[in-house]
Parts: structure tokens; C-alpha cells; sequence
């Protein structure tokens, strides 16, 4: 299994996840989902580089001319609700890609301990295919792990790329146990070293969908 980390690589990537952390920025929710979604579009385009490529010839006003183009489209299947902005970024770049969308959440039985529940999956067929699974927070790595689960009811991606704006170095650790090795690549834009008592990356940034989208009751 791979795992890229673009922190360790300086770049215009740092000046992004410096915002969505910084708590004096994170009261704009537009600016906040604008960062989230640039990221998404840095991820896309590195992602690209993976894919398969085929030689097609394009007619201009002169001539023609030869052109590398992805031989496939990617599926991104993205965790609701804080994965959406990361899921339009890279919807940006792959834009003739398919969709697919998994509702997850926390259900806690005391302050501290949580069951992930999933109630809500709408994929194409993934067989065959490449599959971009997206959530901005990666915490544990169980929503990832049981979302990809589920999808599997929609067939067998032959590649598989978990992206994620910030994860924890416990949740790397449980994606590389839980997922196919031979085929997963995990792209994330910092690894945080660790997990407070209700499973929040530390530092971290917070609730990334509450940043997003507001609070929820």
C-alpha cells in the first residue's frame, strides 16, 4: 500500500490546510469549504498521474494534433456530509467522472465510545473501475473501512485512492490493515500524530462538517 503525504513536499498545499486549521479563518464557512475543495483539486491532479493513458488525435483549425488522455474515468465515492466539498474538488478536475455517495455516522453509546452506522448508498457498478473514496477527516479509519464495505455491494474496483485532508497516524495504520494492498494508494494533505478522547484529530482543525456546513442538533 502506498501513502502520500503532501506536507512533506513544500508547497501552496500548506498555505490551505494553515487556513482550515487557524481558528481565527475557520468562522467563514465559504472560505473554509474553498480551501477543502482547492485541496481536492491539488489531490485530483496528482491522482491523475496514476491513471492509465491512451493517444488520441485531436483535429484543430490547422491540423492535427497528438494528445495523451486518461484511458478510464475515475468513480468518486465520497462519505457524507463533510467529504462533499473535498468530492467537488476533484469532481473539478475529473468532471466526465461517475458518483457515488455513502451516509455514515457516529452513534455513541457513552462519552467516549461510538458505533459507525451507515444508512444511505447511491454507486454506480464499480467493477473494474478506478474508485476515489473522499473524506476531509480521516479520525479512525472505521467510517472508510465500513463506507468501503458497503460499496462493495456495488462490485470490485480494480484501484482504489482514500483521500483525505487530514489524517491521524492511528487511522494510516488501520487503513493499511483493513484495505487490499496491492491496490490502495492512501493520499492525504497532513498526518496528525494522534487522537484525543472522543477520537478527534489532534491538532487537527475540529468538526470539519460543522466548519462547513454549520452545526447539527
Amino acid at each position: 500500500m502506498k501513502i502520500i503525504n503532501l506536507s512533506e513536499t513544500d508547497s501552496i498545499l500548506n498555505r490551505y490546510i494553515a487556513e482550515l486549521r487557524d481558528v481565527t479563518i475557520q468562522g467563514d464557512p465559504m472560505r473554509f469549504r474553498r480551501n477543502v475543495e482547492r485541496i481536492g483539486e491539488m489531490m485530483a491532479y496528482e491522482i491523475s498521474k496514476t491513471f492509465p493513458y491512451e493517444t488520441c488525435r485531436v483535429k484543430t483549425q490547422l491540423s492535427e494534433a497528438a494528445v495523451n488522455l486518461p484511458a478510464c474515468q475515475p468513480v468518486i465515492g465520497t462519505i457524507l456530509r463533510a467529504g462533499l466539498p473535498l468530492h467537488q474538488g476533484i469532481l473539478n478536475v475529473f468532471d466526465r467522472a461517475e458518483n457515488a455517495f455513502v451516509s455514515a455516522y457516529r452513534q455513541y453509546t457513552d462519552e467516549e465510545h461510538f458505533d459507525i452506522h451507515t444508512e444511505y448508498i447511491a454507486s454506480p457498478c464499480l467493477d473494474g473501475k478506478i474508485l476515489i473514496i473522499t473524506d476531509t477527516m480521516l479520525a479512525t479509519g472505521r467510517s472508510m473501512e465500513i463506507c468501503y464495505q458497503a460499496m462493495l455491494a456495488k462490485g470490485c474496483p480494480k484501484e482504489i485512492h482514500i483521500v483525505s485532508v487530514i489524517a491521524s497516524r492511528q487511522a494510516i495504520d488501520y487503513v493499511a490493515e483493513m484495505f487490499p494492498e496491492d491496490k490502495t494508494t492512501v493520499w492525504c494533505g497532513v498526518i496528525d500524530p494522534e487522537l484525543n478522547a472522543h477520537s478527534y484529530i489532534v491538532p487537527g482543525l475540529g468538526d470539519a462538517g460543522d466548519l462547513c456546513f454549520g452545526e447539527k442538533i
